[in-house]
């Protein structure tokens, strides 16, 4: 597949990827919202997705996303939709069920395909990777390179989770050739934070517990400690991959309080457990390494609901 082969007649574009984005959603989503716009200037191409962390803000026209999904335009021509299938889109969703055509670019293993084009495959790295694969290369500047390579960097881990593959690095190869400084990316992404944030994150190790003898640990932020704190849900980013660095650990849960009794979950695994099913069995997805849901409860029936599927994974007795 190739974006250029859709886009001939086409005179409205929108963009949209899933709920809470991270650094692969926005990557992707930007590098193709670049690439249409340097590319094709008559096109009008909207992009939509809920507010940008204050770390992802240095890509290039992210001050132009739309967080508000409002638009005078009824229907779009074609609406791409990437990093989620539809039902993580949000406030989009409406304006992808509009669209004359949709396409879907994925890498989540959860996601079957959701638009009259699809190129989802769950081998890859990231969506970023994919949005490298359907553009044209010759039609590459620096600036759609330095989106892209902020979503493989962030989905990947650095490199150093197993989704890398020799096609990764050889992607990523082709992007830094463009001249960027992409060792302060990664330090702006995945090392810098506030003091707020370094205040949380020491607060959350502090008040983690392991179960299972060691092998998972669990750290939960009250809406009342946010307030506290004054922080937002893009300040607890990074936590959940901390605990899972915790020596002996297989498996880390993290949540924090969305409203009263509803809690947002963040899983992140070694390999050991597959994630990706337990998120699923709660409406939520991802990888299996890494997954998320969203689960209503007290935060004790929280914790042993997602731990009653981890300990038969890590016990064997999954039925």
């Amino acid at each position: 597949m190739k974006i250029d082969e859709y886009l001939a007649g086409v005179k409205t574009v929108a963009i949209s990827g899933h709920i809470h984005p991270d650094g692969d959603c926005i990557g992707s989503c930007m590098g193709m919202y670049l690439y249409i716009t340097k590319n094709y200037p008559d096109i009008r191409v909207d992009v939509f997705l809920e507010e940008v962390p204050e770390e992802l803000k240095f890509i290039k026209n992210a001050d132009k996303i739309n967080t508000e999904y409002r638009t005078d335009v009824d229907v779009y021509d074609l609406f791409i939709c990437q990093d989620t299938a539809k039902d993580r889109l949000g406030e989009a969703e409406k304006l992808f069920e509009n669209a004359k055509k949709t396409i879907n670019i994925d890498h989540h293993v959860s996601n079957s395909g959701c638009g009259d084009i699809n190129y989802v495959v769950p081998t890859a790295s990231s969506a970023c990777e994919l949005v490298f694969d359907v553009i044209d290369e010759d039609k590459i500047d620096v600036e759609i390179a330095k989106a892209l390579y902020t979503g493989i960097v962030t989905d990947t881990g650095v490199f150093k989770y197993n989704n890398t593959s020799p096609k990764t690095l050889n992607t990523v190869a082709k992007l830094i050739a463009f001249g960027f400084d992409f060792g302060s990316i990664v330090d702006h992404v995945f090392y810098e934070k506030t003091y707020l944030q370094n205040q949380i994150l020491g607060r959350a190790l502090l008040e983690s517990i392991l179960m299972m003898d060691g092998r998972v640990c669990v750290s939960v932020v009250s809406r009342q400690t946010m307030d506290f704190y004054g922080c937002t849900s893009n300040d607890l980013d990074g936590i959940v991959n901390q605990l899972l660095l915790t020596i002996g650990v297989n498996c880390a849960i993290f949540m924090y309080e969305n409203e009263p009794m509803e809690y947002k979950v963040s899983l992140r695994s070694d390999g050991t457990v597959n994630v990706s099913k337990i998120a699923q069995i709660f409406g939520g997805g991802g990888h299996v390494r890494a997954s998320g849901c969203n689960i209503n409860g007290t935060q004790h029936d929280v914790i042993n609901s997602v731990m009653q599927y981890v300990h038969q994974q890590l016990e064997g007795t999954e039925g």
